[in-house]
């Protein structure tokens, strides 16, 4: 089967979100996976995507493969309760390119009982939940993973801006954190928060 990769993009009152990462994040896969596609024709995504004055809160899915952008699908969106994670460890999870198959982080979430999203924990170090990076609060400043699953785009927006800082979170750190922040392409930094309290073991 052909491998697709997926950039979910955020549009908030007509207007893309951070698209120049996503092109970024986009050429980096294209390269590295179709590496003709890359030479022939690189898809520029603020061309293809087709934003309107009436989409207040909207998610733009784009869907590419070795022949280029395959799909491009649009649905409003409406952000999950998040207010307790299930820590769960999987020492062999890969998902370093953001791919339309996401039956190992499916398989991961699957086992976060009655929380509302996971933690996973790989070697003994803190990454990402199942569909968002993350980021711990130490009292001082918000820190997260330098070794995520998924490099995201609001991550690396975050970055840039000096919001967060990146180092090594073990699961004895994440224990003594007071605060997790949860976000990707559609969740701002600071809308998805939760108590440290609510984490379970």
């Amino acid at each position: 089967m052909q491998q697709q990769f997926v950039e979910t993009i955020k549009i908030a009152n007509g207007k893309p979100s951070n698209l120049p990462y996503h092109q970024a994040r986009m050429e980096r896969t294209i390269r590295h996976f179709f590496p003709n596609l890359a030479l022939r024709s690189m898809p520029c995504l603020e061309k293809l995507i087709a934003a309107s004055d009436d989409m207040a809160l909207v998610k733009a899915r784009v869907v590419y493969g070795a022949d280029g952008v395959e799909l491009i699908e649009y649905a409003p969106y409406s952000m999950r309760t998040i207010s307790s994670l299930q820590v769960v460890c999987d020492d062999t999870i890969s998902y370093s390119y953001k791919s339309c198959d996401r039956s190992q982080l499916n398989a991961l979430a699957a086992k976060k009982g009655d929380c509302d999203e996971i933690i996973i924990v790989k070697n003994n170090l803190v990454t990402d939940t199942s569909f968002t990076n993350l980021a711990i609060s130490d009292g001082n400043c918000w820190l997260t993973p330098r070794q995520p699953l998924l490099l995201g785009t609001r991550r690396a927006s975050l970055l840039d801006q000096g919001l967060i800082k990146e180092t090594d979170i073990t699961a004895y750190d994440l224990k003594r954190a007071e605060r997790v922040r949860l976000f990707n392409a559609m969740i701002d930094f600071g809308e998805r928060e939760v108590d440290a309290k609510n984490i379970r073991w």
